[in-house]
């Protein structure tokens, strides 16, 4: 019996999620692709789950596409414009479902993350890697430049550093991505998956509701002009304020003691 492509452990109220195709490094391939979006559709509707780890089996994280299915795809008789519209579509569908999901996405990134890999940390809420991981954009070393994976990237560091990334296909590593903000902290390799752990388990800690809606209010704003963003974010405050958990960890905070929350 074939292991599945995408393995799920739950720790509480903690999702970790691993890539588990090493032999491929991770690619995403059709198969890992569908498995990350029916992850993400049950996450969509979960209550039990506060926060989900995304990590990757074997050497590396992620090195983006498969590149062998991609030449498979070329040999349609359209030359793979089907193919390739479609995967590409699909792909974008699952980096965007990250940011709806109402739980924070951490990265635990090892290895590499390059192209597609590479988006998929910087797609990913929070990000923590393993001194030693190399990231990249890299596919215009092959003739490709990555559009798609600039997407992320661009919203992640500098507009100079990630055309520079872009345009060379050079990689950076964990200290200089911590620096670009790609990533929130590189840590010693033997420590990646207690670091990662903390800080899920620090996030998980506060209260469910305000972590949602909380994240929701993060990314919608961000695509608003200053004034939209503050009139649309007041309503959410107001929103926040008005649940009883709220009420009760404004008072366990005066009264110097643990809130006891309902969620």
């Amino acid at each position: 019996m074939c292991a599945a492509i995408l393995l799920r452990e739950d720790e509480g109220a903690i999702r970790t999620l691993t890539m588990n195709s090493p032999g491929s490094l991770n690619a995403l391939s059709d198969a890992m692709l569908a498995a990350l979006k029916t992850e993400f559709d049950q996450l969509e509707t979960s209550s039990d789950i506060r926060v989900v780890i995304l990590r990757g089996e074997g050497k590396a994280f992620c090195a983006g596409h498969d590149l062998k299915e991609m030449t498979a795809g070329r040999q349609a008789e359209d030359g793979g414009k089907a193919y390739f519209a479609d995967l590409f579509n699909r792909c974008a569908a699952v980096m965007m479902q990250i940011s709806r999901l109402p739980q924070p996405v951490i990265a635990e990134v090892h290895g590499i993350a390059t192209a597609a890999g590479c988006q998929l940390v910087a797609s990913c809420d929070l990000a923590v890697a393993a001194e030693g991981t190399r990231f990249g954009v890299n596919g215009v070393n092959i003739g490709l430049f990555c559009s798609t994976p600039m997407v992320a990237l661009s919203r992640n560091v500098p507009r100079k550093q990630a055309f520079e990334m872009l345009s060379t296909g050079q990689f950076i590593d964990a200290g200089k991505a911590e620096r670009l903000g790609l990533i929130n902290r590189a840590v010693p390799a033997d420590t990646l998956a207690s670091a990662t752990r903390d800080l899920a388990e620090t996030v998980a800690g506060k209260l469910g509701a305000a972590v949602r809606i909380g994240k929701q209010a993060f990314y919608e704003q961000s695509q608003m002009s200053l004034a939209d963003a503050y009139g649309y974010t007041g309503g959410v405050m107001v929103e926040n304020m008005l649940f009883r958990d709220t009420e009760e960890g404004i008072a366990a905070f005066l009264e110097k003691r643990s809130p006891d929350w309902s969620q």
